[in-house]
């Protein structure tokens, strides 16, 4: 399943509306499929895996990161069928399914088949793997994460809005990852003017990935960029699930203020800079409401930088 899962990253920001799956097929203790979802949510990561393996699925135990889909679709044939056809002994889950189409559909098809099914075994790491997914299916709106850049002292930019750079070249690096890993990144029209960002990934092998340019804005965008007009327009983007926060502060607190952040990228920099930008006003009544928002879910060094990632606790208090 670990294997899945890693494949399934892959996929990540650019299979929506269908999620990031990944999916391997052992016989006899070897791989002999392995598979994740393909751009545009097509073919599908169980489809790529039996492709691969061919007549040595027969008896085979597959994995998958996500419940076989059920349902028909004019771009393809159902995953469950296709592995009941395959002639699989046994399907290994991390993850039901929320999607209404199958919702538990796949799982019964392959027991009506007579095909052993186990479930949630690592279902947690699935569940982050495809957050965007299963967020969109939740909420109705994609995965936001806000990046920010900081100080030992929490400022994101000089007093006279000077930010390049605080952090040094292999944080800058990581960051572009995660921009691959984004179908959609926003900035504020302030930002957009000031620093004229070109928003795209520059990291060889992976150029062709560069995620849609949204700013918020009440007026309009230039060309090659799309206008949001306040947190909620999020929800309205099509072929997004995940969104990535980039700047500025004012931005990042109207989101923060409207508690649509469900993940935090903080990249800390061994620097100091005294009387800086930070982040204005988010909404918080008193500094109690402020505990218990966040769980550290990651971190570590890069170069001489740091970066930590965090979730939002759900159930928590909400923001103002």
């Amino acid at each position: 399943m670990g294997a899945a899962l890693a494949l399934g990253e892959r996929g990540r920001g650019r299979t929506a509306p269908n999620p990031n799956v990944g999916c391997v097929i052992v016989s006899d203790g070897r791989v002999v499929g392995r598979g994740w979802t393909q751009p545009g949510g097509r073919p599908h990561a169980e489809a790529m895996a039996l492709a691969q393996a061919g007549a040595k699925s027969r008896g085979a135990t597959c994995y998958t990161t996500l419940e076989p889909c059920a349902h028909q679709s004019p771009r393809g044939p159902a995953c469950a069928d296709l592995l009941v056809a395959a002639g699989v002994s046994r399907v290994v889950i991390a993850l039901g399914d929320p999607d209404a189409r199958t919702d538990g559909g796949g799982i019964e098809r392959l027991l009506t088949a007579e095909i052993a099914v186990a479930t949630n075994l690592r279902a947690e790491e699935a569940r982050r793997a495809m957050a965007g997914f299963l967020g969109r299916q939740a909420l109705g709106r994609p995965q936001v994460t806000l990046k920010l850049a900081l100080s030992l002292d929490g400022a994101t930019a000089m007093a006279d809005g000077t930010s390049k750079w605080i952090t040094g070249p292999e944080a800058r690096a990581h960051a572009h990852l995660e921009r691959a890993r984004h179908e959609a990144i926003l900035v504020g029209r302030g930002t957009l003017n000031a620093d004229a960002p070109a928003l795209d990934v520059r990291l060889a092998g992976l150029t062709g990935r560069s995620p849609k340019r949204l700013m918020l804005t009440r007026g309009d965008a230039p060309d090659g960029w799309e206008a949001i007009g306040n947190p909620d327009g999020l929800a309205a983007l099509q072929g997004v699930d995940h969104v990535l926060i980039e700047g500025g502060v004012a931005t990042a607190a109207a989101f923060l203020a409207a508690d649509l952040v469900d993940r935090l990228l903080l990249y800390r920099a061994p620097i100091l800079i005294g009387g800086g930008r930070t982040l204005p006003d988010i909404g918080l009544g008193d500094l109690p409401a402020a505990h218990g928002r966040w769980r550290l879910h990651d971190a570590r060094r890069l170069g001489s930088d740091r970066v930590e990632v965090y979730e939002r606790v759900k159930g928590s208090a909400t923001s103002g």
